[in-house]
């Protein structure tokens, strides 16, 4: 799974994910992505899960490019612990998600088999999605 090879720190606050996506918002590798509608936390696993999706359905024709690196460390307490103690240890990986990013793009296969295979990587995500293609040269 995807996590950094290492961190300034190890445990981070929580943050707020306010306003659109400023970079990383338009389809530039491939012909179709897959674009976040609303912000939130996309963890390592639901990348893996939504890219094995992808790979299978194209049956490991074109290619697929992953926009989204999950670098923000998500602690928990563990169960039934009291409060006070510290802060709980890290317990997985997520990347922060605003609206409008796109998180995966498909290439080099045909139209109905790129969207049925972001539409199935889409069912993977917490968050709601579109599919978009890339925009032409006249728009």
């Amino acid at each position: 799974m995807l996590m950094p090879k290492r961190v300034k720190y190890r445990k981070q606050m929580r943050g707020r994910m306010r306003g659109k996506a400023l970079r990383g918002a338009e389809v530039h590798f491939g012909e179709y992505g897959l674009q976040a509608l609303e912000p939130g936390w996309v963890t390592a696993r639901q990348i893996e899960a939504a890219r094995r999706t992808m790979v299978r359905t194209m049956k490991r024709r074109g290619k697929v490019w992953i926009r989204i690196f999950p670098d923000k460390p998500i602690t928990q307490r563990a169960a039934e612990s009291r409060m006070g103690k510290g802060k709980g240890s890290v317990e997985y990986w997520a990347a922060v998600v605003k609206p409008g990013r796109i998180m995966f793009e498909i290439g080099g296969v045909s139209e109905d088999v790129a969207l049925e295979a972001l539409k199935l990587a889409s069912y993977k995500m917490g968050i709601r999605t579109k599919i978009i293609g890339r925009p032409e040269q006249g728009e």
